[in-house]
């Protein structure tokens, strides 16, 4: 499957030692009781559940989720949005006086996106992949992202098929993901495991098929606003003439 994910969690402190203290399984009804709240209006039924490694990037259509007091946890695919900033106001609004985090990535395009709020304010957001460059970039770089920036982690990895193209980032995302991974949830879905590692193939999240009737998921209503603005037409100006008429201007 290659990295992929499309994390929120929900914690009433850092992530990682909230999770490894967590039971096997989440309450069943907390966990319903969180689905309706950051799902209002949507048809939700409860399907085969997965767990923590596996279920961080659900098939479409599919939420994994479990919710333990003080931490909560979604796979969704609908996460999985360009710039994080732009996360649903009634998302955003369910972490007041919590942390939240967000971890997208999609290993086949290299993409890498992750975020952090403290009570509802974004303190780091960083989007970036070879094809489209930084994205977003928000905030100050998280001690975990230091060795990239600096150039200690180059990526070193040509274009298929071109051996003399430079890749076209400083570092390879899918690598700092999963550091952001580790270190803002506890857990990495590729390499090499570590002591003090959250298992994530022990924590199990329930399942649920998911489905707005209008279709105003999160990612959908991104994929909506970006390909308006791609077909707009270039902005027109104008200008008064001195008898009252509007003259269009050339340039800017």
């Amino acid at each position: 499957m290659g990295a992929k994910t499309g994390l929120l969690v929900y914690a009433d402190g850092e992530v990682p030692g909230l999770l490894r203290s967590v039971g096997a399984a989440g309450n069943l009804d907390r966990t319903v009781t969180m689905m309706r709240r950051l799902y209002p209006g949507w048809e939700i039924a409860q399907c085969k559940g997965s767990n923590l490694r596996d279920g961080a990037y659900p098939p479409k259509g599919t939420v994994y989720a479990a919710s333990w007091p003080g931490v909560e946890v979604i796979g969704d695919q609908e996460v999985m949005i360009d710039a994080p900033s732009r996360l649903p106001e009634h998302l955003l609004a369910a972490s007041a006086g919590r942390r939240l985090v967000l971890h997208a990535t999609h290993s086949v395009v290299d993409w890498l996106a992750f975020a952090v709020w403290e009570d509802g304010r974004l303190v780091r957001s960083l989007s970036l992949s070879p094809e489209s460059g930084i994205i977003e970039n928000i905030g100050e770089p998280l001690p975990f992202e230091l060795p990239y920036w600096a150039g200690d982690r180059p990526a070193g990895i040509p274009w298929p098929g071109e051996e003399e193209e430079p890749y076209a980032l400083p570092f390879h995302p899918i690598e700092l993901g999963e550091d952001a991974l580790r270190v803002l949830c506890g857990f990495i879905q590729e390499g090499r495991l570590q002591p003090d590692d959250v298992d994530a193939d022990a924590i199990e999240l329930y399942g649920f098929r998911a489905r707005d009737p209008y279709g105003r998921g999160p990612a959908d209503l991104e994929s909506k606003l970006r390909r308006a603005v791609e077909d707009m037409d270039a902005p027109r100006r104008y200008t008064l003439s001195p008898d009252g008429s509007l003259v269009e201007r050339d340039g800017l």
